[in-house]
C-alpha cells in the first residue's frame, strides 16, 4: 500500500470508518504476527497480542498525529511495547522461536528437509547477534518496514537501524558461511525470507 492511500485510510478511520480500519488491519495484521511470534515464540500468544495490538491501535488512532512518524512505525511501537509487556508479565526472557515450515503439497521430502535444515542455521544465526540487531532484523525483513518505521519503533535514529541492519546482515553472513561477494546480501534476505515466509 502506497503513503498517500494509507494517510487517507488512516484520516478516514480516524473519522470512524470501520472499512478503514479493516484495511489497515488487512494490510498489518500479518507483520505485526510474524513479527510477535518472532519475540514470543508461541503462536497463541502472539495471535492474543497481535489482537489486543489492534485493539489498542483503535483506541489510540483519534490521537495519531503523523508530524513526520510513519504510521507503520508508530502501529510496530504498540507492538513492541505489548511484548514487552507481554515478557514482563510473564517473566520469559525475549526471543526468536522459529516455527516449523509447514509442508506444501508439491514440495518433496528433500526439499522439505533442505528447507527446514537452511531455517535452523538462520534460527541459530539469528541468535548469535545482539538483542538490538535481532529486533532490526525481525522487523526488517520479517514485518517489512523500513528503516524509518524500525527508527520510530525502536527510538532511535534511522542511521543507527541501519548501522544495525548493516552489522547484523554482516554477522549472519559470517555465521552462515556466506562469501563476501556483491550477492551476498541477497543470499542473507532469501534466508531470512525463508523464515518469514513460514504461516
Amino acid at each position: 500500500m502506497d503513503d498517500e492511500t494509507l494517510d487517507r485510510l488512516v484520516g478516514e478511520a480516524q473519522r470512524g470508518s470501520p472499512l478503514a480500519f479493516g484495511r489497515i488491519f488487512d494490510t498489518y495484521s500479518e507483520p505485526i504476527y510474524r513479527f510477535v511470534v518472532s519475540r514470543v515464540g508461541r503462536p497463541s500468544d502472539a495471535e492474543d497480542l497481535t489482537q489486543q495490538i489492534f485493539v489498542k491501535a483503535l483506541e489510540a488512532l483519534p490521537r495519531y498525529q503523523a508530524r513526520g512518524i510513519p504510521f507503520g512505525g508508530w502501529l510496530f511501537k504498540l507492538a513492541r511495547n505489548a511484548v514487552i509487556d507481554h515478557a514482563r508479565s510473564n517473566r520469559q526472557p525475549l526471543r526468536l522461536d522459529v516455527a516449523e515450515e509447514r509442508p506444501t503439497s508439491d514440495a518433496g521430502p528433500e526439499a522439505l528437509a533442505e528447507l527446514r535444515d537452511d531455517i535452523d542455521a538462520v534460527a541459530k544465526a539469528l541468535t548469535e547477534l545482539t538483542e538490538d540487531q535481532r529486533e532490526v532484523i525481525e522487523l526488517r525483513f520479517f514485518a517489512g518496514l523500513s528503516a524509518r518505521e524500525i527508527a520510530y519503533a525502536m527510538g532511535r535514529q534511522e542511521g543507527t537501524i541501519r548501522g544495525l541492519q548493516f552489522r547484523a546482515i554482516a554477522a549472519l553472513r559470517r555465521s552462515l558461511g556466506i562469501e563476501l561477494e556483491a550477492s551476498a546480501d541477497a543470499q542473507v534476505a532469501s534466508s531470512l525470507a525463508a523464515v518469514r515466509a513460514r504461516p
